[in-house]
């Protein structure tokens, strides 16, 4: 398994053998990095799956919602549109929840 290193100025995390030169994300210098001990790191790698999983619900909830604003928007008749209202504010709280789920992983060092 390769190391990890944190970007003390923007929480990038760099794979590698040493860190970068600089920060491919806010161009800080190298110093700027540190190593990642094993148990960071293995938390990293093991959430790594599961944030995919969450951000891939939040892109298919905001589909979700994107569909059933076309459909109110062709008015078909009321149960459609009530439906389509319903499943617009359902993938809200799916969206939601997911996008807290991540920042908790991310408070506790899982991204």
């Amino acid at each position: 398994m390769k190391k990890l290193f944190k970007c003390s100025v923007c929480g990038y995390i760099h794979e590698g053998e040493d860190a970068p030169d600089f920060c491919p994300k806010c161009g800080a210098p190298k110093e700027k990095f540190a190593e990642l001990d094993k148990e960071a790191s293995d938390k990293v790698y093991a959430s790594d799956r599961t944030n995919d999983i969450h951000m891939e619900i939040v892109a298919l909830a905001s589909k979700i919602q994107k569909l059933a604003l076309e459909g109110i928007e062709i008015n078909l008749d009321p149960p459609c549109v009530a439906l389509f209202k319903n499943a617009v504010d359902e993938a809200w709280v799916i969206k939601q929840r997911s996008k807290a789920e991540i920042a908790g992983h991310v408070g506790k060092g899982k991204w």
